[in-house]
């Protein structure tokens, strides 16, 4: 296994979200040759990056060039997540990144800045998005606010995982994307781990709770935990500008999918790429019960628990077997509350866990307040020269072409909805200042 590399921020390809591994077997199947662009946005735009912090982020961008697959990592896959067929693995045998020619990074020193594109073939370019953006949250915290340390984060996560645990819940771990660093998602995992092995060795534990693994599969294979996750709004945008099919673009998405994974590893399915009601008028009984469960990712957890419910019910679907995994913007009470209204709903319930574990610190300097993440995402905005748009459950997480937007909105007679947790800005911010006025 490789090891940490003291000038390299990542130096593993093993070091991203599973998804984007299972997502590039589909795109090798299906979409070979099809030529994509992605867009960088950060959300929170009063949090910008120095000059120091941009060469240095330019600098570890760079460097992902010098990374491929290794034969021990290679293995690791072959025998872990066996849903991935033998012509993909084959392929990431001679696959490299190749930022010099996939990756546009330019920086504007009077507004700070920072615009990124990425472009590319889609089996090529689809491996940047979770690297770039740990990058760029890194880079942030090593550079502009530097008024934090490591200390107690290791004991922090052994507490929250404990709580979630002695709640009764599932989880995983999420938090690469807007990890601090990669020694804090280290450090967490290790919390995690610790907290797991000692409440499964209590007379306490209970049947179902427990973590289930993490999203990162070099952490997966580090700690010996499962790899977690299936697939991304991703798949589904680029479907839908390849086809321009927007009504029937979430069923020739699971088509696809079910065709590379086959029907027993397709997992749960997400929802919300174009709001939804879309995806459950196309959601057939045979999907819903071929697939595990469904995926919460933006919108009002409680209107979606209350919209799945009904789902299976009407169509005479045990929900008691389906799961619904939640994974937007989770803290530990947000996951009990959306526990208790799933198992009151009559079904199962996990949580991916993300930025509440790998950044969440506080500033060493008095009150101490919240030292905030990054909002940051990476989204696919063009496949085969056609605008790559999102829809979501969410008005704060619709993105791309707003032409295409709006086109679709009315084919699929989306409506618009928003909640009280949906300011994409103030996401976390919300939150800290409370926890400021509390410890002050």
């Amino acid at each position: 296994m490789l090891q940490p590399h003291p000038e390299r921020a990542v130096f593993s390809l093993l070091d991203t979200d599973l998804y984007k591994l299972t997502m590039q077997a589909a795109v090798l199947d299906h979409y070979p040759n099809t030529p994509v662009s992605y867009s960088f946005k950060n959300r929170t735009p009063q949090k910008k990056l120095n000059q120091a912090a941009f060469d240095w982020l330019q600098a570890q961008i760079n460097l992902l060039g010098s990374l491929s697959f290794s034969p021990e990592e290679i293995n690791y896959l072959r025998s872990t997540v066996k849903q991935l067929p033998e012509r993909y693995l084959v392929f990431l045998e001679t696959f490299k990144l190749s930022p010099k020619d996939h990756v546009q990074l330019e920086y504007d020193l009077e507004t700070q800045d920072v615009k990124a594109k990425i472009k590319g073939l889609w089996v090529d370019t689809i491996l940047y998005e979770i690297p770039i953006l740990a990058l760029v949250s890194e880079a942030y915290f090593k550079f502009v606010d530097t008024d934090w340390d490591y200390g107690g984060q290791e004991a922090s996560a052994e507490t929250k995982s404990l709580e979630l645990l002695n709640f009764g819940c599932a989880f995983s771990e999420f938090g690469t994307r807007r990890r601090r660093s990669f020694k804090a998602q280290e450090l967490v995992m290790r919390g995690l781990v610790a907290g797991d092995v000692k409440y499964q060795s209590s007379p306490a534990a209970k049947v179902g709770s427990g973590l289930r693994g993490t999203s990162n599969v070099y952490f997966a294979w580090k700690f010996g935990i499962p790899p977690i996750g299936t697939v991304a709004h991703e798949w589904m945008m680029g479907i839908a500008a390849v086809s321009q099919d927007y009504w029937n673009a979430n069923l020739l998405a699971m088509d696809k999918w079910r065709a590379t994974m086959g029907d027993a590893n397709v997992g749960v399915a997400l929802t919300d790429t174009f709001g939804t009601d879309a995806f459950l008028r196309v959601f057939t009984p045979k999907l819903a019960n071929i697939y595990a469960g469904v995926r919460q990712d933006s919108g009002d957890p409680l209107m979606f628990l209350d919209k799945i419910a009904k789902f299976y019910d009407e169509h005479d679907i045990d929900k008691s077997k389906k799961v619904v995994v939640f994974s937007d913007s989770l803290d530990i009470e947000a996951c009990k509350k959306y526990k208790i209204a799933t198992e009151k709903a009559g079904m199962l319930c996990s949580f991916g866990v993300g930025t509440f574990f790998t950044n969440d610190f506080h500033s060493l300097t008095p009150p101490h307040k919240k030292s905030t993440p990054l909002n940051i995402v990476i989204k696919l905005s063009s496949a085969n020269g056609k605008p790559a748009i999102k829809v979501s459950d969410n008005l704060g997480k619709n993105t791309g072409d707003k032409a295409t937007v709006e086109r679709v909105k009315h084919e699929l007679g989306y409506i618009e909805r928003s909640w009280a947790g949906g300011d994409e800005e103030k996401r976390w911010n919300e939150l800290d200042e409370t926890a400021s006025e509390l410890s002050s």
